[in-house]
């Protein structure tokens, strides 16, 4: 069929008929372990902070800046890459990002003083805020319709695939000093050849710049019987952050961002300083440690939970019912007066939360056309990079003032409950094309 004679479709519609396919098996892995070094880089050094504040001489506040040090150069760095994956494609993007942290990183773990060190990971925060920011919509351009929302909360597992591996590394190496877990950050970005052998370019970004028949050619690859046809899409800019504020997208991005805020600064202002809070309860570094890699095994249900509930309920259900019940698991933590107790909320806590969030990595990539979609995504990963940002800060601060655990988990916890509130205007995508 030529494309003079071929049927006219929107691009989303070439998915609705497309099965899942080992190809589709091939780049969910590429993509997966990318997450899992994300979600690495912003844990391994959490769980050996005690060798860290030990080498260079400092506090719990001081230990906080180091630890929001990547996070604060992925808040610029994810604003640079959106636009640039909407404008020169998403596989470039990801490419780049990832090869380019490794080198930093890499240099980091020499870092003779802490302003270089700090410097270095703010770096390193910005080179990876490329593969960061388009790791989530550049899966949801490449899966079938149906299989959509299903898929892409288990690529979401790759996070505490991340914490288990950084928490491994801090065993394994921790006696070695901070250095090694940071060496090992580096060879991870070597991960970048993966993706660029094994995940072709969007169809969706193909056809927004007019390469149909490159297009044409992945959906093939994508086993899409409606690969021949001529394809149209919306009608953007691409890349453009304005666009975000103007029309319908408007509500839609205030909500989002403040959303992306809060849910992120609950989930980070615990999780940074877990070990810590948990000595504070009588536990030893390395109970502390094992309560986190039980915590993070009980996330993976949680994954596995809301991927199947989201395809049958939809995202908006799922997403606000798993806040709900994570915030009544952090009260329960925060008011726990044995060690069950403790163990019991921490893990209702993590097993919803983390299901919430593999629904909300999903649906939070679906309210933007393909022209914006990465910039949306990107301003998105900004506002939860500010509060990853503010959290370990904030929560340090927190401790050096001697407020107590029960007020701190509480004063974290508020921030679910918000999330939730905010969750509640948004519209539902399950089912719908991607524009």
């Amino acid at each position: 069929m030529t494309a003079t004679s071929a049927r006219t479709l929107p691009i989303g519609a070439a998915f609705d008929r497309m099965p899942f396919t080992r190809r589709h098996v091939l780049i969910a892995l590429a993509l997966f372990v990318a997450f899992v070094i994300e979600s690495w880089e912003q844990l391994a050094l959490i769980y050996v902070a005690g060798d860290l504040g030990s080498a260079f001489g400092i506090d719990e506040a001081g230990i906080g800046i180091v630890l929001s040090a990547v996070a604060f150069g992925m808040i610029p760095g994810v604003l640079i890459w959106g636009p640039v994956a909407d404008r020169v494609g998403r596989k470039p993007a990801a490419f780049w990002s990832l090869l380019a942290y490794g080198v930093i990183a890499f240099a980091s773990a020499f870092a003779p003083n802490l302003p270089t060190l700090v410097t270095l990971r703010v770096a390193s925060g910005l080179a990876l805020a490329g593969v960061y920011t388009i790791t989530f919509p550049y899966f949801l351009e490449l899966l079938p319709t149906r299989h959509r929302g299903r898929a892409a909360v288990y690529l979401s597992i790759g996070w505490p695939i991340g914490i288990l591996a950084a928490i491994g590394a801090s065993i394994a190496f921790g006696d070695m000093g901070w250095h090694v877990v940071v060496i090992a950050s580096a060879v991870a970005g070597l991960w970048a050849f993966a993706i660029r052998a094994w995940v072709p370019e969007s169809p969706y970004w193909l056809a927004a710049r007019g390469r149909q028949d490159e297009a044409r050619a992945v959906l093939r690859q994508l086993s899409s019987p409606d690969a021949d046809a001529e394809f149209t899409v919306a009608a953007r800019r691409p890349g453009n952050p304005l666009d975000l504020f103007r029309g319908k997208l408007a509500k839609i991005t205030i909500v989002m961002l403040l959303l992306n805020f809060a849910f992120n600064w609950g989930y980070w202002g615990l999780q940074t300083w877990l070990p810590t809070l948990l000595q504070q309860r009588g536990l030893t570094l390395d109970a502390s440690l094992g309560f986190a890699a039980l915590s993070a095994l009980m996330m993976i249900p949680g994954y596995v939970s809301a991927s199947l509930l989201t395809g049958r309920f939809g995202r908006k259900k799922v997403f606000l019912v798993y806040v709900v019940a994570a915030a009544l698991g952090g009260l329960w933590f925060a008011l726990a007066d044995s060690t069950w107790e403790l163990y019991a909320g921490n893990f209702v806590l993590s097993f919803f939360s983390l299901g919430a969030w593999g629904v909300w990595n999903t649906w939070n990539g679906e309210f933007y056309p393909t022209a914006l979609r990465g910039t949306g995504y990107s301003w998105a990963t900004a506002a939860q990079l500010v509060a990853t940002t503010a959290a370990p800060s904030a929560v340090g601060a927190l401790l050096a003032g001697a407020t107590g655990f029960t007020t701190t988990i509480l004063i974290i916890n508020a921030f679910m409950v918000v999330t939730a509130l905010l969750a509640v205007p948004l519209p539902e995508t399950e089912g719908r094309e991607l524009e």
